[in-house]
């Protein structure tokens, strides 16, 4: 009998620890602190999948079902995976400064679970799954302690319904696609970061995209080639840059999160959630990053540098208009007609305006634009930086890497960690789309990875293009990060304009980036009206807040910007016909009189209407615009005014 007692007892142990150990299949909902977002872990045919919806006030939404895994060079985690333990939610709680970008206080607040899973080998996998007021965001992690693989492919796919509305633009290394309105899945190709989507019938928007990529892993895109309606994320192919085109990983190991913002169009805009969820600044002394709007002389002669003459008109212009930068650009090795380079960095000093310059990353050898290389090896740049500080300069524009391998991210870092180390700024051109690195490496100011006003050199495309992919980029590129456009060139360069001047203007405000260059020629801006030549003046390049106000990709956009007490509105309409754009007062201080300054367009494309007048809280303006039109408001407490009287 005793005997029988023990085996029973032994048996049901056994039978107990067996059902522990593998968690049922039922689905699993965590969702955000104000319970709007929410993703559901669900098992299907063996298959694991997030389902992510947004409630509102017409109910839930499924926006995007997810597939899950990755397979490694020595085995997969994809099908058969079991589900192990789910981890008990956590809220994270975070509040952290930025140096520049949308909003200058910011909130890393959301709820957190880890999945953990193991494969039919018994090898360990952990999906990290965290949900935002804004989005949601998972990431996979190999807790093991060693181990070096590659990672072969991941299968993490998005799938939307055959009517969802999505904003999309063609893969290529420099980024610089325009983005295209598709209206089902008949269109398959690889696709650039960010990817918009709209439900077809709900104002429910969702945004994918990449955060927090390190070292640790490759670049990715999205492809629908497989099926039109699931876009797979795609890691880079063999000719996309030299070296491996498979990322090298070493347990233990965590990939890039995994980022889809949603909600209204406005939580789409506003959102920092990309920044959020990265790593934190390791740089601790941050007073030398000073964000600033910046002269250039390359939009409107692509050979100015070479001319010393031109460089000091264009320093002289950002002393004239109390911009901090000028930059160098291509060519300035090659100077001459009166100094070179050293002479240059003089006089820019001398005259209060601090210089930038250009370089060549120097990885691709048919790229021969000098100089080639010195930005190449730890050796180099640090004897470059040293030289530059020597002279003045406070950062560098480093252009052409065209691939996103595990070795150019690595390039990409490397280059951000020895600048901070000798407290230099940086500019990406030719680059990634950002994935976070400005909260991680402050100094990181701007990248380029958008079809900006260089493109009216190119080819006469932009000259009709422009309008409408100038109010896309609020909704898609500007998102994620700083973005060099180089906006705000009344004049032409090789190809026409057909935006207003009410339009340009209010790129300044519309478009964010740390450094962000005004493109046109001295003239141009010394030939504008008092108000508009002084809204150039005084327009910041990093902000306080962002409030979205209107809008739609492709047709209007209308943004808030606050740095400290004032307020700045640009609007922009993209459409072939004047249109009335109202502006709601409604994100001022309660109990605060504003003076404001409306430009806008005239009588014609090149002519600016000014007015002005007083407004409050609750109060709202209908501003006229031309077609392809625009304007800005800048506001100000009367209170202040008084005080400065």
């Amino acid at each position: 009998m005793y005997k029988t007692c023990v085996y029973l007892r032994s048996l049901l142990l056994i039978i107990a620890l067996h059902a522990a150990a593998f968690v049922s299949a039922a689905d699993i909902e965590l969702r955000s602190p104000n319970g709007k977002v929410g993703a559901v872990l669900t098992s299907e045919e063996g298959h694991w999948f997030l389902k992510v919806d947004y409630r509102d006030s017409e109910g839930s939404t499924e926006l995007t079902k997810v597939s899950l895994g990755l397979s490694r060079s020595d085995q997969d985690f994809f099908g058969g995976l079991r589900l192990l333990k789910i981890g008990k939610p956590v809220q994270i709680k975070e509040e952290y400064t930025a140096l520049h970008g949308k909003r200058t206080k910011r909130l890393n607040f959301g709820t957190e679970q880890v999945f953990s899973f193991e494969n039919p080998s018994k090898a360990k996998m952990n999906v990290i799954v965290r949900a935002y007021n804004d989005g949601v965001v998972f990431r996979y992690e190999f807790p093991e302690k060693s181990g070096k693989y590659t990672v072969k492919d991941e299968f993490t796919t998005y799938t939307v319904q055959d009517s969802t509305l999505r904003w999309l633009q063609k893969f290529d290394l420099s980024n610089e696609n325009l983005y295209a309105l598709i209206k089902d899945g008949s269109v398959q190709r690889d696709w650039s970061y960010p990817a918009l989507f709209k439900d077809k019938d709900k104002e429910a928007w969702f945004l994918i995209h990449e955060a927090d990529l390190d070292r640790g892993y490759a670049g990715t895109k999205l492809v629908n080639f497989t099926d039109g309606n699931g876009f797979k994320v795609a890691l880079p192919l063999d000719h996309e840059g030299e070296g491996d085109a498979l990322p090298v990983i070493e347990l233990p190991w965590k990939s890039p999160w995994r980022v889809i913002i949603l909600g209204d169009l406005g939580t789409i805009v506003e959102s920092t959630l990309v920044e959020d969820v990265s790593k934190p600044s390791v740089i601790k002394n941050t007073d030398w990053i000073k964000p600033g709007k910046v002269s250039w002389n390359y939009w409107s002669d692509n050979h100015g540098t070479r001319d010393y003459q031109t460089v000091k008109k264009f320093t002289d212009l950002a002393a004239e208009m109390d911009w901090p930068y000028t930059l160098f650009d291509w060519e300035w090795d090659a100077m001459q007609n009166g100094g070179n380079v050293e002479d240059a960095a003089r006089y820019a000093v001398s005259k209060g305006v601090k210089p930038l310059i250009w370089y060549n990353s120097g990885m691709f050898k048919w790229i021969t634009s000098t100089p080639v290389d010195r930005m190449k090896t730890h050796e180099s740049r640090m004897k470059e930086f040293a030289w530059l500080k020597s002279l003045g300069f406070v950062g560098v524009k480093v252009d052409f890497f065209l691939s996103e391998k595990q070795y150019m991210i690595d390039y990409y870092l490397d280059i951000l960690e020895d600048a901070a180390e000798m407290e230099m700024m940086v500019n990406f051109h030719g680059a990634i789309v950002p994935r976070g690195w400005t909260r991680t490496y402050p100094n990181l100011m701007t990248t380029e990875a958008v079809r900006g006003a260089e493109w009216y050199n190119n080819n006469p495309e932009l000259t009709t293009t422009a309008p409408e992919h100038n109010s896309v980029m609020p909704f898609t590129r500007n998102v994620v990060g700083s973005m060099d456009y180089t906006p705000v060139t009344f004049s032409n360069s090789q190809y026409p304009h057909i935006t207003s001047y009410g339009h340009e203007l209010a790129l300044s405000v519309v478009f964010e980036s740390a450094f962000q260059h005004l493109a046109d020629r001295p003239e141009a801006y010394r030939e504008l009206p008092h108000a508009a030549l002084s809204f150039l003046k005084e327009v910041p390049a990093a902000w306080d807040e962002l409030v979205f106000l209107s809008g739609y990709p492709g047709r209007d956009v209308c943004l808030a910007r606050q740095k400290g007490d004032k307020w700045y509105v640009g609007a922009l309409n993209s459409g072939f016909r004047g249109k009335m754009i109202k502006v709601d007062f409604g994100f001022l201080e309660e109990g605060v009189s504003y003076k404001y300054c409306v430009i806008t367009d005239g009588k014609h494309d090149k002519e600016f209407s000014t007015s002005y007048g007083v407004v409050t809280k609750g109060d709202s303006l209908e501003v006229e615009t031309l077609p392809r039109g625009g304007f800005v408001i800048s506001l100000k407490p009367l209170t202040a005014l008084l005080d400065n009287q």
